[in-house]
């Protein structure tokens, strides 16, 4: 089964679609549409990803940004209406909402994490080889 993702929004039917989009592309997606609600499934733990949603108000986004960062080293996407909108602070990546975009965005962020695991893997292999 695909990586895990909490998606935030405050506009239900952008979560809903958002959260068969993702679905669609392989990915576990629990979806959030409160702070309370987010937080309680942020603290179960085990997200691979959050995606913060561009209904959300920026104070809101930073308050759950560092909810996050205490709860789970999982990168965050934060989505804007605009270019022009001011970037969340402690979040991983800034994007328009545009579904293509997300879609590769999320690609490309596990793509670097399996290249990564492979790479710790490769050099304890190795470590372990020379003693």
């Amino acid at each position: 089964m695909g990586p895990r993702i909490l998606s935030v929004s405050y506009d239900q039917l952008l979560l809903r679609s958002r959260q068969m989009l993702l679905e669609k592309g392989g990915y576990r997606v629990i979806s959030s549409g409160s702070i309370a609600d987010c937080l309680e499934h942020c603290t179960r733990g085990g997200f691979d990803l959050f995606i913060l949603g561009h209904s959300i108000p920026n104070v809101d986004k930073h308050q759950l940004v560092k909810a996050f960062r205490c709860r789970c080293p999982a990168p965050i996407i934060a989505l804007r209406k605009n270019a022009g909108e001011e970037p969340v602070l402690g979040a991983d990546y800034h994007l328009e909402p545009d579904p293509e975009s997300l879609l590769n965005t999320i690609a490309e962020i596990f793509r670097r994490k399996r290249v990564a695991t492979i790479r710790s893997v490769a050099n304890r292999v190795a470590r372990f080889l020379s003693h």
